[in-house]
């Protein structure tokens, strides 16, 4: 891994990701010296220039960072650093430095998870086909996937992509409904998932 800390002033930007989350947790600055560190004992070391010294992520909260991988941009004067956390990285409690919950998503997904939450929130059946559905019960929920379901079955049979494809997102969005019904979120089922890899 070529690294241009030198032509960087001695300093190098580090940019800190969950490895699991992918969100970005936060950055700081390192030398060559923290570089060799954060190697050396696996747990992320910057150089505070503001106390002129290195520093270990958590070397007084316990908030480690755990290295998982170094990677350099392509201009070699930017690191992106894999990292998992132990408890949250801002010195402010927060899971972030930018103030955010460190939690997986799924991009759009978790927009339509966020909608889904709002129009049950808001809960205007009249207007809302989600505050309906949900106005109506688990049981009228739990059948609507059900019916998706076997209409994604129907449509994987047949050769007709765009009815397999309409049905299939049909079936992922009730299903979502259906979590929240129960109290769950995708993360959940995730998380099951991901205890069951080998």
């Amino acid at each position: 891994m070529e690294i241009d800390i030198k032509s960087s002033h001695g300093f190098i930007p580090a940019i800190i990701q969950d490895s699991e989350t992918k969100n970005v947790l936060m950055m700081g600055y390192m030398n060559e010296e923290s570089l060799q560190k954060t190697i050396e004992t696996q747990k992320v070391t910057f150089f505070s220039r503001s106390k002129q010294r290195l520093w270990t992520k958590g070397e007084e909260s316990g908030n480690f960072l755990n290295l998982v991988s170094i990677k350099n941009d392509c201009d070699g004067d930017t690191l992106l650093i894999q990292a998992k956390p132990v408890g949250p990285t801002c010195h402010t409690g927060a899971d972030t430095c930018w103030q955010e919950e460190n939690k997986e998503n799924y991009g759009f997904i978790y927009q339509l998870e966020n909608t889904i939450k709002t129009r049950r929130e808001n809960a205007d059946s009249e207007k809302s086909y989600v505050a309906s559905l949900f106005e109506k019960g688990i049981n009228k929920i739990a059948q609507k996937v059900g019916e998706e379901a076997v209409e994604v079955v129907i449509e994987a049979k047949d050769d007709n992509d765009d009815l397999f494809l309409s049905e299939s997102a049909d079936l992922l969005f009730h299903y979502l409904i259906l979590l929240q019904a129960k109290g769950f979120q995708l993360n959940d089922v995730v998380d099951v998932l991901k205890k069951r890899q080998k």
